[in-house]
């Protein structure tokens, strides 16, 4: 009975884990992933090209809204015209039977309410003109 018991407590079962390689494993693969996600580029698309495609490059007409919430037309850079808010409606449905496509940027005081510049945006969308967006300045 003493030498059987001895052997029972020598056979005990190793619950230990080995996890040395297991990392190295790991630090291979991280390795091959950073060395190849650089050079996969998903994000270009070859497109097809069109014969008869004709690129409209319409030049932008600016309005800016100054501290006294006058908007005034700029056209390459220069001040065309001055308009109160009800001469405004009268422009964008002109602008707008001109081309509806020509985009117009709205450049605002940062003074000024944000009702405001939302009261223009909504004069030019009701008259017809499509393309609106704001010019803002970089940091």
């Amino acid at each position: 009975m003493g030498a059987s018991s001895l052997r029972k407590s020598k056979r005990r079962a190793m619950s230990d884990i080995n996890v040395v390689p297991y990392i190295d494993v790991m630090l291979v693969l991280l390795v091959i992933f950073m060395v190849t996600a650089p050079m996969v580029n998903p994000g270009v698309v070859n497109l097809p090209t069109v014969g008869g495609a004709k690129v409209q490059s319409l030049p932008p007409v600016f309005l800016t809204i100054d501290e006294n919430e006058k908007v005034i037309v700029r056209k390459d850079g220069e001040p065309v015209q001055t308009l109160d808010k009800f001469e405004l409606g009268a422009f964008a449905h002109s602008q707008a039977e001109k081309s509806a496509e020509q985009p117009v940027v709205l450049a605002a005081d940062k003074s000024i309410k944000y009702e405001v510049v939302m009261d223009v945006m909504s004069k030019l969308k009701e008259n017809g003109v499509k393309r609106v967006g704001l010019a803002v300045k970089s940091q």
